[in-house]
């Protein structure tokens, strides 16, 4: 018989997580460990379970020769070199889902608490007064929410909502108008229309360089007078001044924060305000969503030591090592065509056509696939996108994949095609591995052919095919600040136009982008940062 895998439960999880680990391993629970203890025996565990105090650095790592899961009873993976993890072939796991609906109803908490006064007139009462009338508030029946960002917080958060009868606008340019039909809320094409009808804002973005500051000055002056906006989300998405400013001039009636920019968060003017309700990152404590991390965590910890299925895995998906080997160099190809298609596009993704060419059409290219949807998802989820949650997040979100193969390819050993319906329109994206180490190329944009190696950050221009448009471009991006590091041209084959692509060595910003669109003989111009 062989010996049992060990797993060292590192933090305090729930009973019903440890006694379903002890099903089928040898356990220890190793809470009062401190890192010096851990330092020196984590070599003698296949699994270990954390939550958010216990760090997993690179050297800790190395030290676990026989680690081959780390699961991470909570949201965040911060604490983890996810990195060296996967050098060393460990499955790093977490439960993604376990606090959501803890942080959905934590969000009606502040909005219920925000429009009825309760912590200013909890603190009246304790402070010896009764003032009922200083603490006239305002009903949420009858009132428009507006939710933004529609994942899966978001889309708890809509469904309490409407059972309090009041009208629900989202707005998520990666969630299909079917998916926001079939929750009942109404989908706009804006933030700026979500901001002019709603009299609740609740945020649910993830944080990028998009949405950082997102509810500024610009976007207050856009919202109603009197609007209530509540964030436990991300604490970034607001720019506290611009809120101040909108609280005293009377734009913003109240505002309810549970996240902040950086935390602990104590001393902001803006906390001692009585228009403001505040708490301290509580969206994920309940006891419930602790529970359910630990136990969530435990499944995925057994099923990598089963040879199960890991469906939380972050770092490596259930792939067979063959396959994966195989078709390894072809997902980053993927993700960045993914991520191209969907940045030259406009408004929600509905729909994903992958066509797979030459020798990949006898491939099983699942992973392919799934690659393309993180490549169109990432950065735009409240989740991590990776290799296994980025199909049900896509689902979450009424985006369908289709795969179509085609065994010959002219030009090509292999070529994958990406076509992302969005809109009233598709963006057709096309690339190849080229070099020893099939090193991903774009071949085809807007239906021009080139052969360029794909970068970080891309800007992409239809203009007149005539003398002089492409320095007129290189003028634009000098003065702007903007190296240029390669470009090709694609003139079609037929017609009068031609488009360039470049990559630069920084992301161009809108305003570079405009002023070429500007001149004359440009007609289409994006930058693109994947």
């Amino acid at each position: 018989m062989s010996e049992r895998a060990k797993v060292l439960v590192k933090e305090p999880i729930a009973d019903a997580g440890v006694d379903l680990l002890r099903e089928r391993f040898e356990v220890e629970v190793g809470t009062d460990w401190d890192a010096g203890e851990l330092a020196g025996r984590i070599a003698d565990f296949d699994g270990i379970l954390i939550r958010s105090v216990t760090k997993l650095d690179a050297g800790l790592i190395e030290r676990a020769q026989r680690l081959r899961v780390i699961g991470r009873a909570g949201t965040g993976i911060d604490n983890v070199d996810v990195e060296a993890a996967t050098k060393r072939g460990i499955v790093v796991a977490n439960a993604p889902e376990a606090n959501s609906i803890a942080a959905a109803e934590h969000t009606l908490a502040l909005m219920l608490a925000l429009c009825r006064n309760v912590p200013q007139a909890h603190g009246s009462l304790a402070g010896g007064a009764w003032e009922r009338s200083s603490f006239k508030g305002a009903e949420l029946y009858g009132k428009t929410l507006g939710v933004l960002g529609f994942g899966r917080i978001g889309q708890l958060v809509a469904q309490r909502a409407i059972g309090f009868d009041m009208s629900v606008v989202g707005y998520d340019k990666f969630v299909t108008a079917e998916r926001f039909r079939e929750l009942g809320v109404e989908g706009v094409e804006s933030p700026e229309e979500l901001y002019s009808r709603a009299d609740f804002i609740s945020l649910h973005l993830p944080k990028t360089p998009e949405t950082v500051g997102i509810i500024d000055a610009a976007a207050i002056a856009a919202m109603r007078p009197g609007v209530r906006i509540v964030n436990c989300a991300r604490g970034e998405l607001i720019d506290l001044d611009a809120l101040g400013d909108g609280l005293e001039g009377g734009r913003v009636a109240g505002a309810a924060l549970d996240v902040f920019p950086e935390e602990p968060f104590t001393s902001h003017p803006i906390l001692r305000r009585s228009d403001v309700v505040a708490t301290p990152h509580l969206g994920a404590s309940t006891e419930e969503a602790q529970d359910r991390a630990g136990i969530v965590t435990a499944e995925q910890v057994t099923a990598a030591l089963s040879g199960g299925v890991v469906t939380t895995a972050v770092n490596i998906a259930a792939v067979r090592p063959e396959v994966m080997e195989a078709l390894a160099p072809f997902v980053p190809l993927c993700e960045k065509l993914g991520a191209l298609a969907q940045g030259l596009g406009d408004g929600a993704v509905g729909r994903v056509e992958v066509e797979f060419r030459g020798r990949l059409a006898d491939a099983d290219t699942r992973i392919l696939g799934i690659a393309v949807l993180a490549g169109i998802l990432k950065g735009h989820t409240e989740e991590a996108v990776n290799l296994v949650n980025a199909p049900h997040l896509a689902e979450q979100r009424g985006i369908e994949l289709t795969e179509t193969r085609e065994s010959s390819s002219e030009d090509f050993t292999e070529l994958v095609v990406v076509r992302v319906h969005s809109g009233d329109g598709a963006v057709e994206v096309a690339g190849t591995g080229a070099g020893p180490r099939n090193a991903p190329h774009l071949v085809r944009v807007w239906g021009d052919d080139f052969f360029l190696p794909f970068a970080d950050h891309l800007a992409i221009f239809r203009y007149a095919d005539q003398p002089g448009m492409i320095g007129r471009v290189g003028t634009i991006f000098g003065e702007e600040g903007v190296n240029i590091v390669s470009a090709a041209v694609g003139a079609e084959t037929e017609g009068d136009t031609a488009v360039i692509t470049l990559t630069t060595d920084n992301p161009v910003n809108q305003s570079t982008i405009d002023r070429i669109l500007e001149l004359d003989g440009f007609a289409v111009g994006r930058a693109v940062s994947i």
